[in-house]
């Protein structure tokens, strides 16, 4: 069986960092990528855009929250993750996340952001 997602988008957020009772550090990344979707009437290209969480841990969380920044490129690779719990609500609550194995920046933001 294979479990193995692979992505290269760029980080629609600073990565959020936690450390867990046990003291592993923890980083929350959410990326954006894109995809064709065809052509509108005229003729432009259309892209559809999907988000994606991410989930480091230990080391690779640290290394994240040093260096990644909104708007970066990403090459991201990892498995998925689901998980549920109850929310303070009282409702059952659920996420499928991607854990990485690894992980490159490949560039800061975008030429003209700051």
């Amino acid at each position: 069986m294979v479990n193995r997602v692979t992505l290269l988008g760029r980080l629609t957020a600073d990565p959020e960092l936690r450390t867990t009772p046990s003291g592993t550090q923890v980083a929350n990344l959410r990326l954006a990528t894109n995809e064709y979707a065809g052509k509108d009437e005229s003729g432009v290209r259309r892209e559809h855009t999907e988000f994606h969480t991410l989930v480091l841990f230990g080391r690779q969380a640290e290394v994240a929250g040093s260096y990644l920044r909104k708007g970066g490129l990403l090459y991201a690779d990892g498995h998925l993750r689901s998980r549920s719990w109850d929310g303070s609500d009282g409702n059952k609550r659920h996420a499928t996340e991607i854990v990485l194995d690894s992980f490159q920046m490949l560039s800061g933001k975008p030429d003209g952001e700051e």
